[in-house]
């Protein structure tokens, strides 16, 4: 399997066209076999990398997904995933702030939710929203009752770019590894999965008519996207832009990424010291008799 993951990082400081960004590439893998050969391998090593991240207790590992409706981010996290230790990993679903989370700053509720080192921990859907769904419902804004004079429609953008930057680069500069991942779904697609939901009794608790009203917003969430990834993908806490019209190879590629960040690490058991190493041995000899 040959995935060249720079083809779906944003380069920092790299204007973003979503237009120009695939939602379909030609996929890794030949049929729905190999895909699950694929997948599982990838399951395995991720596995092996994760355990090492544990013991060795040095970096935490930060994922964020952040997509459209209907784009994949549950499955992905779901596939990818399936072969982590529940110990060592944390999933967080980020949806309407609650009236305590409206009382703090925009980044408060996720910063509570970070992974501690040697964990892997994944915001499905993150403080990004503050700049997306945020910026395209800017009734939501008012709810946060920010004082007047702080929430200049020009500056503001901008100003909460600056803050995600600074935290991001603080956040690695003391050991979280950051990856973003943007799933990059096509309109159309998005409509034969809402479909789906209908006409699939099973899945139809996955559907409701506020996901047809944010579909009307295409554009504007477009927009916001764009600006959001040119302005936020940086050397250390990089976006990826993952096509996603094709759920299997999206998780392949969302894997890779995953375990190359890991490597990246150069993780290894810790060693122990020749005092503990003779206590190990002396504890051996008495479970021998």
């Amino acid at each position: 399997m040959k995935i060249n993951i720079k083809d779906f990082r944003v380069p920092a400081g790299k204007k973003v066209k979503l237009d120009r960004w695939p939602t379909r590439v030609k996929p890794v893998y030949k049929s729905k076999k190999q895909y699950k050969e694929f997948l599982e391998k990838q399951v395995e090593e991720l596995s092996e990398q994760q355990q090492l991240h544990y013991a060795s207790n040095r970096y935490a590992v930060l994922l964020i997904f952040q997509a459209m409706d209907a784009a994949g981010k549950d499955g992905a996290i779901r596939h990818v995933m399936s072969g982590v230790n529940p110990q060592g990993c944390q999933v967080f679903s980020f949806k309407h702030p609650s009236a305590e989370e409206l009382e703090h700053d925009f980044l408060w509720r996720t910063t509570q939710a970070l992974p501690e080192r040697g964990r892997i921990g994944i915001f499905n859907r993150s403080y990004y929203e503050e700049v997306l769904i945020v910026r395209v419902h800017p009734e939501i804004l008012q709810a946060e009752n920010i004082p007047d004079g702080l929430t200049n429609k020009e500056a503001i953008w901008l100003e909460r770019y600056r803050s995600i930057v600074d935290m991001e680069e603080h956040l690695h500069r003391n050991g979280t590894r950051i990856i973003k991942f943007f799933l990059q779904l096509s309109e159309e697609e998005q409509r034969r999965r809402f479909l789906d939901r209908i006409d699939e009794p099973d899945k139809n608790w996955k559907f409701s008519l506020a996901d047809i009203t944010e579909r009307k917003f295409w554009k504007q969430y477009m927009q916001a996207y764009e600006e959001c990834l040119s302005a936020t993908s940086t050397g250390n806490a990089p976006w990826y832009v993952v096509p996603a019209d094709d759920k299997e190879n999206a998780r392949l590629i969302i894997s890779e990424i995953v375990l190359g960040t890991f490597k990246s690490l150069n993780l290894a058991y810790p060693k122990l010291s020749k005092e503990h190493q003779r206590e190990l041995q002396l504890i051996r000899k008495q479970l021998l008799k």
